[in-house]
Order: C-alpha cells, then structure tokens, then sequence
C-alpha cells in the first residue's frame, strides 16, 4: 500500500474518531449537568493558590468542575428559540463549548501523579481560554441576526435576557477557574503584581483601581470629544480609621466596571453641558463597613427616564452592532452596550451588585456593592435544574394590572341613566 493510500486511511480513521467522539458529546453533557457546580469563597481561591497551592490537587479537581460547569450552561443553550440557535454566530458558540468540554474530558483518565500531564492540562486549558475570546461579541452578533430576521417579542426577550445573564456569568466563572490555576501553575510569578495570587489581589487597593479606571477613560474622552470631566474621589473607611481602603478582590474585574461607569458619566456629563464651559466634576466615594464595601459613581449628566433604566441593563435593547475599527459615526465609548450588564455580572458574581439611582434633568449615581469580607464573597453560578427549565417555559399570560389605552376616554360615550 501506497504512502499517500496510509495517508488517507488514517486521515479517514481520525474523521471518524472524531465524529465518534462528537457523537458520544451530549452523553457526556447529559452526566455532568446532574451535577450542581461547586462554588469556591474568595478565601478558597487564595488557600487554593498560596497555602495549599498543590497543581495535582488543582488539576483534579479543575477536570470535574470545568465540565459540569461547562455540562450546565451548555443544557440552557439548547433551551434557545430555534431560530436564535440556529444563527451562525451562536453555532459557532455551541462548537467552541462542544470542542472545549471535549479536549477537557480527554485528561479525566490521565495519571495525576505524571508531571507531563499537568503541563498538558495548563496549555489545553490556555488554549481554551484564547479559544472563547470573542464569545461576548459573537453572541451578541447572534442576537443581532435574531432580531433583524424575526419580530419584537417580549416573551422570548425575558427568557434571552435570563439565559445570557446565565451564561455570561457562567462564562465569568469558568474563566476565573482557567486564569487561577494557568496562573499559578505556569512556573512564573507575575513580575509586575509579585503578590498577587493569580488573577486575585489579597490586598487591592480600590482608590488605585479607581484611579486607573478614570486614566483610561478620560484618554478616550480626550480623544473623541477633545475634553473631560476632572474626579473628585474620596474614600470613607469606618473599619480602619480612614487608612486607603483595600479589599481582597479581582483588580480586572474591579477595572472593568470602573472604566464602564465612569466612561458612561464622563459622555454623559459632556453631551449635558457641551455649551458650557466648565464641565462638572464625576464624584466617587469608596466606603467600607463591616460588611459591605461599596463604591458610588455620582455624576450631573442629565439623568436618564426612570423608564429606561430596566433597559440600560438588557442585552435585547442595547446591542448595537460593534464599532468598526476607523469608523467616526459612533462614539467610542459606546461599543456594545453590553458594558451595564456585564459590569453587574461581575459584581454579582461574588455576591455584591450594581445599581443604577437616576434623577432624569439632574444626573445619576451609579453604586457598586461588595462584600467586604472573603468569606462572604463566594462565587454566585447558574445550575440547570427544573426551576431553570421552568423559566425558559415562561408564556405570555394576561397582566394582572389595566393596561392604560393610548387613546384618550371619550366620556361623552357613558351616558347617565334615566
């Protein structure tokens, strides 16, 4: 036989392994989707990495806990209306979960003990990460073909708006585990935070964080509107004596809402007074109590209706297609908008949230809430389960208040008895 003839039989043998494989796909997601995510404290992730930091332990639990957290998201997707499943872009999604829980599922059988396993696991695992990227924006871009294809529902708005709250959260969560253990264990400390422990600051200073947020934004602001609003920032900290308040936190995910919020403000004040000639300050105050450390983002940006501001957080309202890179029609500091609800995802997801107070003809306060304690910041997770298949079920029922009519009452129609 041939060189080429060998060639395209064991091209042909690992097609069908691979089909084999991808077969055997929703058995796998079937088993791990029984089981409920397991989910860690802050103080777990930082014993995890510093006392106990032990790769094999790690490694062990990592190949259980990715695919049942991956297994419980990826039984919502199939939950979608057919026509947002079937978009290329969320297609490309489900393949990119379907590749991954696949290439995680290969190490369940490997030996802990072997050193070559463990280097394996964390280039798999950064290939993963790398691989799921741009999921954000693909899904949005789902969404969009959705919406330009099919018409407005409220229904299937809420049971959209449910899931991606779900699964970017789930997707936060599955990150965080990635970026700690790759890490931790890659063989290098992080030259420029020596003390952090992975991607976590067991003392992150929130003014610093605050302060970096507002550099970055005030550079975009600068170079779009030629201008920006100056901080005032000042920090309340009733637990130590007003020392710099520091918390045992995620910097990034701390930075990513910041720079939303404070982006936001610095637009809205600009468009509110762009006649006039000094702007007014954004004001941010940290406070720290004993069991809450919350930030507030105040502005006089003109506010916004009370109405919209349900609608500043949905992903069904707000998805504007992306900015191309060059094109001067939209600002930059909008994107996606999906900056809002995926700044809350974030505080969420350690217990805390994000909270929108807006005086529409005044301006708004934006706050962040935080536990102040590691113990108490413990990883919030989707599991699928009957109450979860119950709110993709969710039907359109007659409201139990009057619907105002958009007409006017026309009196003159009841006419007084006789």
């Amino acid at each position: 036989m041939g060189r080429k003839a060998a060639g395209r039989i064991m091209k042909f043998v690992r097609f069908m392994m691979k089909n084999a494989a991808l077969a055997s796909v929703p058995k796998h997601i079937d088993h791990f989707s029984k089981f409920s995510p397991s989910p860690l404290s802050m103080k777990q992730f930082i014993d995890f990495g510093s006392i106990n930091a032990c790769e094999k332990t790690s490694f062990v639990f990592l190949r259980q806990e990715l695919p049942v957290r991956l297994s419980n998201i990826m039984k919502e997707i199939n939950l979608l209306p057919d026509r947002l499943l079937t978009t290329p872009s969320v297609q490309m999604v489900q393949s990119w979960y379907i590749q991954s829980l696949m290439e995680i599922l290969e190490f369940l059988d490997k030996n802990p003990d072997d050193h070559k396993v463990l280097t394996e696991f964390v280039d798999a695992l950064v290939t993963i990460r790398n691989r799921h990227n741009d999921v954000v924006p693909t899904m949005a871009q789902g969404i969009i073909e959705y919406k330009e294809a099919f018409p407005h529902d409220p229904v299937t708005n809420q049971n959209i708006q449910y899931f991606l709250d779900r699964f970017y959260m789930s997707r936060i969560s599955i990150r965080m585990l990635i970026n700690q253990h790759s890490l931790i264990f890659d063989g290098t400390t992080n030259p420029v935070h020596p003390n952090t422990i992975g991607s976590i600051d067991p003392h992150c200073q929130v003014g610093e964080v605050v302060q970096d947020a507002f550099h970055s934004a005030k550079m975009l602001c600068d170079q779009y509107y030629l201008c920006s609003p100056d901080l005032i920032l000042q920090e309340m900290n009733t637990e130590k004596n007003n020392h710099p308040i520091s918390i045992v936190y995620v910097p990034s995910h701390l930075y990513h809402m910041m720079f939303e919020l404070l982006k936001n403000a610095m637009r809205a004040t600009i468009e509110t007074h762009e006649s006039s000639n000094n702007l007014p300050p954004i004001k941010v105050m940290v406070s720290l109590g004993g069991e809450d450390m919350s930030i507030k983002v105040s502005d006089k940006g003109g506010g916004v209706p009370f109405r919209r501001t349900d609608k500043l957080f949905s992903y069904m309202y707000s998805t504007a297609p992306a900015p191309q890179i060059g094109e001067d029609t939209r600002p930059p500091l909008a994107g996606f908008g999906y900056g809002l609800p995926i700044s809350r995802l974030y505080a969420k997801y350690f217990q805390g949230d994000l909270q929108l107070y807006s005086m529409e003809g005044y301006g708004t306060d934006a706050v962040i809430y935080l536990k102040a304690l590691s113990t108490d910041s413990v990883e919030r997770l989707p599991v699928y389960n009957k109450t979860a298949l119950k709110n993709y079920k969710v039907s359109q029922e007659a409201d139990d208040w009057c619907v105002p009519s958009k007409e006017p009452l026309d009196v003159s129609n009841f006419k007084v008895a006789k």
